[in-house]
């Protein structure tokens, strides 16, 4: 199973409809609330190079907002 890290916010829909799809699909991951937690929001500045989210880690993939067909690829859905 891959290893899933969501950097969202509360109020951000696109990544509610992130976990959402993670949820229905029986998808384990680790959420960080960049809102809340300085440092996971250092962590992923230093990863992306900007503020947006979500920022889903799919292993050592990276993808910047919710592209539903690209996480279906590289969880291999």
């Amino acid at each position: 199973m891959a290893n899933v890290t969501i950097y969202s916010t509360p109020t951000c829909h696109f990544c509610h409809a992130a976990k959402d799809f993670f949820a229905n699909n029986n998808i384990e991951y680790t959420e960080a609330d960049v809102a809340a937690d300085p440092e996971k929001r250092a962590e992923m500045v230093e990863l992306t190079g900007q503020m947006g989210v979500p920022v889903i880690k799919i292993d050592d993939d990276v993808v910047v907002g919710y592209d539903e067909a690209k996480v279906k690829e590289l969880l291999n859905l």
